[in-house]
């Protein structure tokens, strides 16, 4: 009979909950604690997302060795840049790193060395890495996480807030610490080390040319007249919720669009007639809507979306066998090795190697296949030199095995 383990809350900040620092006076008292302090230092970061337009830090969290706990507003303190300097030498922890850096850089704060907790949970083949499960699993304590979601533009913050926000570093460094350990045991903290470096020089995403394209449940809109309207009415809600700094879909939800592309009202009676538009936002703005619905209704044809765009890479996996049943077999081949690789390594596949780099080779694979050219297309597509080692080579060899010798 297996012994269960003891679990202990985590109730309380070790030093009690700080004070939110808001000002430059205590910016710069935090910063002079930092830069004393010693070791890595644990970072978070609390978004407002779904209640605020953009992805804006409402509150940042830090904890050093000799520094304690320090909670930073950056609505009064919106410049993070001393800080940053304060701690360039030291490695930053963070628990899901790709969702809070690009918060953190726009405030000034840019990690030069890195360790992410739940990447490294993932390439240790922890079955779930949210933080909250990583610290009962790996630390035997346990955090609440009832606050995750929450309005953090909300001013001033409750109390039981920010003790849930203290606590989410208290123990970062800690968790970080083991997960190093167990790394070097299992030998992958140099890929470890990759991973971390390759999530600080992703450079930030291209903005898409048609956003409006991304829009819930606009797969019900086959006619090129009522995708202008999805476009006009997208268009005018984002323009809407930048300037009063709202979330799009507390606006005006993506089902109200859809449906009004679809239903196409000439009225605000036949408007507020689509349940989506009854909401007390989305009234407030019924001339908007009705105005943007027209003017896509009188839209010239040669201003007319297109039903779809032509992406940049192979067509949905779905696809592929009634339109290259050759591709298809390349990419079954390449999935089963990745696959087999990643159980033998306890990892999930998605971190071995990119889904989308895979795709892309079986798609288009270079003219002769060797473990020279697809270790290259592999590296241009942006995979990492340990994935490489365990990858390219077998990948090579089943893609290889599909190819009858003298052709292509």
């Amino acid at each position: 009979m297996t012994e269960e383990r003891t679990v202990e809350p985590l109730l309380e900040p070790r030093e009690g909950i700080p004070p939110v620092i808001a000002d430059a006076a205590g910016l710069a008292t935090v910063v002079a604690r930092f830069a004393a302090g010693g070791g890595p230092v644990a970072v978070d970061a609390e978004r407002a997302s779904g209640y605020r337009y953009g992805n804006r830090a409402y509150l940042v969290q830090l904890r050093r060795a000799g520094a304690g706990t320090a909670l930073i507003d950056p609505v009064g303190c919106p410049d993070l840049s001393a800080l940053d300097q304060a701690v360039a030498d030291a490695e930053i922890v963070l628990h899901a790193a790709s969702q809070d850096l690009p918060c953190l850089m726009e405030l000034g704060f840019r990690p030069r060395e890195m360790f992410d907790t739940e990447l490294a949970g993932r390439l240790l083949g922890y079955e779930r890495v949210g933080l909250g499960t990583m610290v009962e699993t790996v630390l035997g304590l346990r955090l609440e996480k009832g606050h995750s979601a929450a309005d953090w533009s909300t001013r001033p913050l409750p109390e039981d807030w920010l003790r849930y926000a203290a606590l989410d570093v208290e123990v970062l460094v800690e968790l970080r610490d083991v997960l190093h350990l167990q790394l070097a045991e299992s030998g992958k903290l140099e890929w470890a080390r990759e991973e971390f470096a390759a999530v600080l020089n992703t450079p930030p995403p291209v903005p898409r040319s048609d956003p409006w394209r991304r829009t819930s449940g606009i797969h019900k809109v086959r006619n090129v007249r009522a995708l202008a309207i999805v476009r006009e009415l997208w268009t005018m809600r984002d323009r809407i919720a930048r300037e009063a700094d709202l979330a799009p879909g507390r606006v005006l939800p993506d089902a109200a669009i859809v449906t009004a592309a679809l239903e196409g009202p000439r009225t605000k009676k036949a408007l507020t007639e689509i349940s989506a538009f009854t909401g007390r936002s989305a009234r407030r703005h019924m001339s908007d809507w009705l105005a943007a619905v027209a003017r896509a209704r009188t839209l010239p044809d040669s201003q007319l979306p297109q039903p779809s765009t032509p992406g940049d890479g192979p067509p949905p996996p779905n696809r592929w066998a009634d339109r290259d049943p050759a591709a298809a077999k390349r990419l079954a081949a390449a999935r089963a090795v990745v696959s087999a690789l990643a159980d033998e390594l306890h990892m999930p596949t998605e971190n071995l190697l990119q889904p989308d780099a895979v795709r892309r080779l079986t798609w288009e694979p270079p003219v002769e296949i060797t473990d020279e050219s697809v270790t290259a297309r592999l590296r241009e597509l942006g995979a990492r030199e340990w994935q490489l080692s365990l990858a390219a080579h077998p990948i090579a060899k089943a893609l290889a095995r599909l190819e009858p010798r003298g052709e292509r």
